[in-house]
């Protein structure tokens, strides 16, 4: 879950689904405040016609019967009563120059300054749902009628008893559907938004194992397959430029193989053999640069077609052919998995790592194992190792760390280049750590094959 909310995708379905329910929440909230000002007009429209009809038809009622009828006319909400006259507090309101325009001339309608007790009552009404309570805002007060024949009344405006209009509304029903409608509309949205660029992102990480890889479709969106094509145009560019280089780096070794050929044959003619002994080492040194740099070019080059592969066979044949060469390597254990690669470049690379392994440590002893879905390669020697502040140089071109790995002991500093290449060209990785017990233990990882995905 953590994952999926720390992702494009998650963020935006967020976004959506927070912009549609704060949308919807203050639309419904504006709808239900002018629902309750419609209903609060209306209701006071409603009172003033009544209040009109009561003090009509109060005033053709005799005098004396005028309270034992009030008793029985009155009704909720609206209260005519025999009684003395307040005097005026305040302006007249809304209601009271409604009520008077109504009656007519001959009538006096005046605003008194008491208010009836329930004004002050509590009686809201509930909105969005019910999750919101406001306060009543219709007509509530007290006036002084007087009629024609200048009788003295008061007419109380009374607020509503309840702000119910009927049974209470279960309102999970409609809020828990209308939920899941919008979290499933933000959910299609946020992934039809996020699709490409997880094309993209996917296509990006299969560039660097794969720079021949098929260019993307110009699909979607004008936006999307501009991308789309600046993407591709991206990759031709780098194809061209990485073959280019590999082309000048291949040319430049071979061709320097016959002058170097040539010279060793000179070299034979030398009277002096201290001498010759010294020219031909350094013209040995020569021409194992010119391999490893020849070897350079190759593992940048993705040519190679990708096969599925046994990781454990190709592993103990490299590892039979190195003790076939003399060498004392021993490899443990089995990874048990398929993985698409170039067999000639992993064959570079491990025989590379076991190489080296023996050429500066004396020995490697191979320990593969399956971990977490990949294949984990660990190739200890018994040599000095290496210091922690040379860690992250020793994949440099042509670095070496001389205090552990001499002229004499050969090498150019390109294996572990090579190796690093090659591993990250079918999405591996390799780490170097001094062991504990002493040594230097490299870490191959690489990824396993799952046809399913």
């Amino acid at each position: 879950m953590k994952a999926f909310f720390g992702s494009m995708t998650g963020r935006v379905f967020i976004t959506l689904l927070l912009g549609i329910l704060i949308s919807a929440t203050l639309t419904q909230l504006v709808a239900d405040l002018e629902r309750q000002r419609v209903i609060e007009q209306q209701r006071d429209q409603h009172l003033l016609e009544r209040a009109e009809q009561l003090v009509m038809a109060t005033e053709i009622v005799p005098a004396s019967a005028r309270s034992v009828y009030l008793s029985v006319a009155n009704r909720p909400g609206l209260r005519l009563e025999v009684a003395p006259p307040k005097p005026p507090a305040e302006p007249p309101t809304t209601f009271a120059r409604a009520l008077a325009a109504r009656l007519g001339e001959g009538y006096r309608i005046t605003s008194s300054g008491l208010r009836p007790p329930s004004c002050d009552m509590p009686h809201r009404q509930t909105v969005l749902y019910g999750l919101i309570r406001t306060q009543w805002r219709g007509a509530c007060e007290a006036l002084n009628v007087r009629l024609r024949d200048g009788e003295e009344l008061r007419l109380s405006v009374l607020p509503p008893r309840s702000a119910f209009t009927g049974p209470e509304t279960d309102y999970r029903s409609v809020i828990i559907p209308f939920l899941i409608s919008i979290a499933a509309l933000a959910y299609v949205v946020a992934r039809m938004t996020t699709r490409p660029l997880k094309v993209l992102a996917r296509a990006a990480q299969d560039l660097g194992q794969d720079i021949n890889r098929a260019p993307l479709a110009l699909t979607g969106s004008s936006e999307i397959r501009q991308a789309s094509a600046a993407f591709n145009a991206m990759q031709a560019r780098i194809r061209q430029y990485i073959f280019q280089r590999t082309q000048m780096l291949a040319a430049i070794t071979h061709d320097l193989q016959t002058p170097l050929t040539r010279m060793r044959l000179r070299l034979e003619k030398v009277g002096d053999a201290e001498l010759q002994e010294r020219l031909v080492g350094d013209l040995s040194a020569m021409q194992e640069m010119v391999r490893e740099g020849l070897d350079l070019a190759r593992s940048m080059d993705t040519t190679e077609n990708m096969h599925l592969l046994d990781l454990d066979s190709l592993l103990e044949a490299v590892c039979a052919d190195a003790v076939d060469a003399g060498q004392s390597v021993e490899l443990k254990g089995q990874a048990g998995i398929a993985m698409l690669g170039r067999p000639m470049d992993l064959r570079r690379c491990l025989g590379n790592l076991i190489d080296n392994a023996v050429k500066y440590g004396r020995n490697a002893r191979v320990c593969v194992e399956r971990l977490n879905g990949a294949a984990r390669v660990r190739i200890r020697d018994s040599g000095p190792g290496i210091p922690a502040s040379e860690m992250g140089r020793v994949f440099d071109p042509f670095y070496r760390v001389e205090t552990s790995r001499s002229r004499e002991s050969g090498g150019t500093g390109l294996g572990l280049t090579i190796a690093r290449n090659i591993a990250e060209q079918h999405g591996g990785s390799i780490a170097l750590a001094n062991h504990p017990e002493g040594g230097l233990e490299v870490t191959l990882v690489l990824p396993a094959y799952y046809p399913d995905k």
